[in-house]
């Protein structure tokens, strides 16, 4: 296949680059920096900034399949900024597709879309998208998925995978985070302890970009549909997280919050950080409260069943290389 990936210098493109490149496809990445690496795996890297439709245009141009991965993420940040990166890029990005004959897209999407605040214990694809939104990453990426399924049809086959908090070795965000406020105390358990959810190690997610694309095509039982990623089991979060600390030498949080006074602390938070407004991301917010205390687990039948998705690297496995990881030096480790 000729592949372009948005977003191929990212955690989860990176390796979507590298899973495409080892079957031996040709490969182009875009996204707004250059990334030499890339070059250097045997990929073609190009300079995009995906709110220019008409870059974007000429840069999806013989190419047979989208995997579109960039995405501003974060529970912070200026609305303005997610619109544009969020659901602008992926208008550009369909219009593109449309203008080049490219057949399939796969879209990068998240659970975040249908997180409404409550459990949801090995949900199944038909939860609904949210109605109202907690911060403004979730929100725009509900309406780029909408976008998504929406445009698909018989020239353009259309998909998008949630995989759910993607881990692995040259993690930026998650789990370098979770170790830095382990090593200064700062962390804590907010709610009971034993929400369940799912994690994704990132090779399993870009083999299913890979596994989703193969497949999609007019009339696949995938097209215009969104599916759950994550781990075969779901973990309790909590007891991965302790465990995760105590390979590293470190010891599990003990304090405790409840729910109530977490989400009241992370609505006084984005109150301040915006009356003021202070620089960074607030310590805490409500969206980030409420995934911490509740369970969001999924049902990953749906991903087997319609496009031939399962788990490569097993949980244990994936712990193991990021410890290894991390005990090397990596996310600051």
């Amino acid at each position: 296949m000729r592949t372009l990936v948005t977003g191929g210098g990212g955690f989860l493109g990176r390796a979507g680059v590298e899973a495409l490149l080892a079957e031996g496809h040709a490969v182009t990445s875009i996204g707004r920096t250059s990334h030499a690496e890339l070059e250097e795996l045997g990929a073609r890297a190009l300079r995009v900034d995906l709110a220019d439709a008409a870059a974007v245009e000429r840069a999806v141009q013989g190419h047979e399949v989208v995997f579109h991965v960039a995405a501003l993420t974060g529970v912070w940040g200026r609305r303005r900024d997610f619109e544009r990166a969020n659901v602008l890029g992926t208008r550009n990005v369909l219009a593109a597709c449309r203008a080049g004959g490219v057949r399939a897209l796969v879209h990068t999407s998240s659970p975040a879309v249908c997180f409404d605040g409550r459990d949801h214990v090995r949900a199944s694809n038909d939860l609904p998208r949210a109605r109202r939104f907690l911060c403004d990453y979730a929100r725009t990426k509900a309406r780029a998925e909408e976008l998504v399924l929406g445009a698909n049809d018989e020239s353009l086959a259309t998909c998008a995978l949630r995989p759910h908090l993607v881990f692995g070795p040259r993690d930026p965000h998650l789990v370098p985070r979770l170790v830095a406020r382990a090593r200064t105390g700062r962390l804590l358990v907010v709610g009971d302890g034993a929400n369940e959810v799912s994690v994704t190690y990132v090779e399993n997610a870009a083999a299913a970009h890979v596994d989703a694309a193969r497949a999609l095509g007019p009339g696949a039982p995938h097209a215009g549909r969104a599916y759950f990623l994550g781990q075969e089991e779901p973990v309790e979060l909590w007891s991965w997280v302790s465990e995760l600390l105590a390979a590293l030498g470190l010891p599990p949080p003990r304090r405790r919050v409840p729910l109530a006074l977490a989400y009241a602390a992370g609505g006084a938070c984005e109150a301040l950080w915006r009356m003021v407004p202070l620089p960074g991301e607030p310590p805490l917010t409500r969206f980030v409260a409420r995934q911490l205390a509740t369970s969001h687990s999924y049902d990953l039948g749906p991903a087997r069943r319609d496009f031939g998705y399962r788990e490569r690297v097993p949980l244990a496995e994936a712990t193991r290389r990021l410890v290894a990881w991390i005990r090397g030096g990596g996310g600051g480790g």
